[in-house]
């Protein structure tokens, strides 16, 4: 990326570390205000690597502020996932960050879901790929359609009837 625009975050002041097309400032990485301010002022951004605390509370409360920031279409990376595993990272069963990221894989195929009523990640994440220790999400309009339509409508059908009984 010869011509990018890299701007860091840190709890603490590392601001030495700018130079030349690399801003690193100091900011909370779960302080929405101050987020919301850095990407208008840097016009969002294309990528997102979330490498901060580790904290599952906050890799959680950091996606949910800066996704709906991210440019469309834009990537959105989560490293160091192995705390998501660890009781003293805040490991705890339904609220992890793997967690977060297992329930936005269903967000792919948003379409085939025959009462779900899609939200904001539904409509905005058309891929998720995990490797060892990361997880990178492609934020691009969901509007694919299901592939199989009379079938969906079928399970509606037969849902409605199971619901009214």
């Amino acid at each position: 990326f010869p011509n990018s625009q890299i701007v860091g975050i840190d709890l603490y002041d590392k601001s030495h570390f700018s130079e030349h097309r690399i801003d690193v400032l100091q900011c909370d990485q779960t302080d929405a205000g101050r987020l919301t301010e850095i990407s208008q002022h840097y016009g969002g951004f294309d990528i997102v690597i979330d490498d901060g605390s580790h904290l599952n509370e906050h890799v959680i409360q950091t996606f949910n502020i800066l996704f709906p920031l991210l440019k469309t279409p834009g990537f959105y990376c989560i490293e160091d996932l192995q705390t998501a595993y660890w009781p003293t990272w805040g490991a705890v069963n339904g609220s992890t960050s793997m967690d977060l990221l297992r329930s936005l894989t269903d967000c792919v195929n948003q379409a085939e879901r025959p009462f779900h009523e899609p939200n904001y990640f539904d409509h905005n994440i058309t891929e998720i790929a995990f490797f060892h220790n990361l997880c990178l999400i492609r934020k691009e309009p969901n509007a694919e359609a299901t592939n199989i339509p009379e079938h969906l409508e079928k399970e509606r059908q037969s849902m409605s009837v199971i619901r009214e009984d």
